[in-house]
C-alpha cells in the first residue's frame, strides 16, 4: 500500500491569502501547504480521502489517471469544494462512488444543488454514485475492509478511516476510548495537529502527542497544519523521532 499527502494546511492552506507571517513568506517547499487530503493506492486501486478545493491541482501534481472512489470526513468546504473537479474522472469513467455519512450527503445536496438534481440536468455535470457510511459498520473497497472511526470535531461527528495498519485522522479534537480502540495496532497513523496553542476544534501539539501515546503507532505523521505552527524545519527537531510533521507530495510505502 502506499499513502500520497496530497496536502497538509489547515483551512485557509499555506501561504493564507495577504499574509505576511514569515512562514507564509517561507521558500522552503515544506512550508506550502494545500488542503488537507490523501491518495491511498493498492493491487491497481486508488482511492482519495476528501476532495477539498485544491482537488484539482493534488490531482494535476500526481497525474492521477484515475480514481476508483472519495471518501470524505466530514462536510466543511475545506475537505469538500472541490467536489466539481471529479469532472474528467467522470467523463472518462462514469459514475465516481463517494462514501460519506448521510449527514455529509444532505449538506452536498444544499450545496451542490446542480449536480445532485434530478430535473434538467446540466450535461456537463458529473453525477456521483451516494454509498452512505457510518461509524458502526466496516465497509468493504479494492478488496480491503474499511474501519470508519469518528473523532469529534468540536461538537461535529467526524469520520477518519483505517485501512489494515494504515489510519487516517484530521480535524480531532477528542475521541472517545471505543474509537481509540479501532485504531490501536495501526503502524502509520496520520492526524491533525494545528499549532502548539489551544483551538476549539483542533487538537494542537501536546493534545496530539498524548493521543499519539494512547494509540502507539510505529509512526505518526501530523497534518492539517497551521502557519502559526512555525517552519516546519524547526518544529520537526521538537518532535519525538517516530513522530514527524507530513508535507505535501510526501509518500508512505506501508
Amino acid at each position: 500500500m502506499r499513502v500520497t499527502i496530497l496536502g497538509t494546511g489547515t483551512s485557509q492552506g499555506i501561504p493564507v491569502i495577504g499574509s505576511n507571517h514569515p512562514v507564509c513568506k517561507s521558500t522552503d517547499p515544506r512550508d506550502k501547504r494545500l488542503r488537507v487530503s490523501v491518495m491511498v493506492e493498492w493491487d491497481g486501486y486508488t482511492y482519495v480521502i476528501d476532495c477539498g478545493p485544491d482537488f484539482r491541482q493534488q490531482m494535476l501534481r500526481e497525474d492521477v489517471q484515475r480514481i476508483d472512489g472519495i471518501l470524505l470526513t466530514h462536510e466543511h468546504s475545506d475537505h469538500t469544494a472541490g467536489i466539481d473537479d471529479i469532472r474528467p474522472f467522470y467523463f472518462r469513467q462514469g459514475n465516481v462512488p463517494f462514501y460519506a455519512h448521510n449527514r455529509v450527503f444532505k449538506a452536498l445536496h444544499e450545496r451542490f444543488a446542480y449536480i445532485f438534481t434530478t430535473e434538467n440536468k446540466y450535461p456537463g455535470a458529473p453525477t456521483i454514485e451516494e454509498i452512505e457510511i457510518s461509524k458502526h459498520h466496516t465497509f468493504a473497497i479494492g478488496g480491503k475492509e474499511i474501519v470508519p472511526v469518528e473523532v469529534l470535531h468540536a461538537e461535529l461527528s467526524v469520520l477518519g478511516f483505517r485501512i489494515d495498519e494504515f489510519t487516517y485522522l484530521t480535524d480531532v479534537k477528542t475521541i472517545s476510548e471505543e474509537e481509540v480502540e479501532k485504531v490501536k495496532g495501526t503502524k502509520v497513523l496520520v492526524i491533525n495537529a494545528l499549532r502548539f496553542e489551544e483551538h476549539q476544534s483542533h487538537l494542537n501539539i501536546s493534545e496530539a502527542l498524548a493521543l499519539v501515546d494512547k494509540i502507539q503507532p510505529e509512526t505518526t505523521y501530523f497534518t492539517h497544519i497551521s502557519h502559526l505552527m512555525g517552519f516546519h524545519a524547526e518544529v520537526e527537531t521538537k518532535l519525538p523521532e517516530n513522530v514527524f510533521l507530513a508535507y505535501d507530495g510526501l509518500k508512505i510505502n506501508i
